[in-house]
């Protein structure tokens, strides 16, 4: 298998090209900037912001978007990428049925109680990744993939990096706490435009609010789809380190934009923060006319997005 391969090889170019530990570099690079300890995201000042226009790169609204945070759950958006890169390829079938570890099994909450041994569809573990976040079925994903948890982390940073995001670093497929885990909103806005623009065959996953399996019916966690039309998706997190975070995608009148929040500090103050935003960026765009016209950006470009502070409305 092509991933499988893909593993070893990224297991060997990421330990040979990062000093030390393979995680040294990121680790510095972020103590750096948010001060020594083994714990570098300070909890007291977890909040960030970043509203983009997905077209043009354009920075909307912005607040401590390069700032280093949890990802949570936000983790999965990248265990998803690499697994629709894998149905993309031929490396994965949509009717595969992929074999449940003892670990992933025992992965906490959030979960939907697979068995060791169990066959899961690959289909139900997208769903159940997107829907429910649930922790086995993305363990299930990232062992599929990179045959160990840690082999899959780093295939993750490795991707991550080929998509611009500069200051991400993976430790697992589901975003548990780990200290060593983290990212910035920027990066993970990049993460959610990559997704649309690399897979739009897939991207309906994202727009489920439920899904059925062995005869539960299982209701997502994002509040804001069934709130706010136009939105698409992206992907709740939480753990209590990050706070509450969401990337959302979302369109109206040709305009589409990706938002996001990370430290919110309730479900509902998170939820009420991102619409706002969404009308305010919405209504923003809608004062432009069609003065972007023509300026859509390309992948690359995207991927090298940095926050212009010409084009960046952080009023709070």
């Amino acid at each position: 298998m092509r991933y499988q391969t893909l593993a070893l090889l990224s297991a060997l170019t990421f330990v040979v090209s990062v000093p030390q530990d393979g995680y040294a570099k990121s680790n510095k690079h972020a103590r750096h900037h948010h001060g020594a300890g083994s714990s570098y995201v300070n909890p007291a000042d977890h909040y960030s912001a970043l509203v983009v226009d997905a077209d043009s790169g354009h920075v909307l609204y912005e607040k401590n978007a390069e700032g280093i945070r949890y990802p949570a759950s936000l983790t999965k958006m990248m265990t998803l990428y690499l697994t629709f890169d894998a149905l993309k390829h031929g490396d994965l079938d949509i009717n595969d049925k992929l074999l449940v570890s003892e670990k992933a099994a025992n992965q906490p909450q959030t979960n939907i109680g697979l068995d060791s041994g169990e066959k899961l569809p690959l289909r139900t573990a997208i769903e159940s990744v997107v829907v429910r976040s649930a922790n086995d079925s993305a363990t299930v994903l990232g062992e599929t993939l990179g045959r160990t948890e840690f082999n899959f982390a780093l295939m993750m940073t490795q991707k991550a990096r080929e998509l611009g995001m500069k200051d991400t670093v993976f430790r697992n497929p589901s975003g548990l706490p780990d200290n060593k885990q983290h990212t910035t909103a920027l990066d993970m806005a990049k993460l959610a435009i990559a997704l649309r623009r690399d897979f739009p065959e897939y991207y309906h996953y994202f727009k489920m609010t439920s899904f059925e399996y062995n005869g539960v019916t299982y209701p997502g966690h994002n509040h804001v789809m069934a709130r706010y039309p136009g939105v698409d998706g992206v992907k709740t997190g939480f753990i209590r380190a990050s706070g509450y975070n969401l990337v959302t995608s979302a369109e109206r009148n040709g305009h589409r934009i990706v938002a996001v929040i990370m430290g919110g500090s309730t479900v509902s103050s998170r939820d009420n923060q991102m619409i706002a935003l969404l009308d305010r960026c919405f209504d923003q765009l809608a004062e432009k006319g069609d003065s972007n016209e023509g300026e859509k950006k390309s992948a690359k470009e995207i991927s090298t997005l940095k926050l212009d502070k010409v084009s960046i409305d952080s009023r709070s």
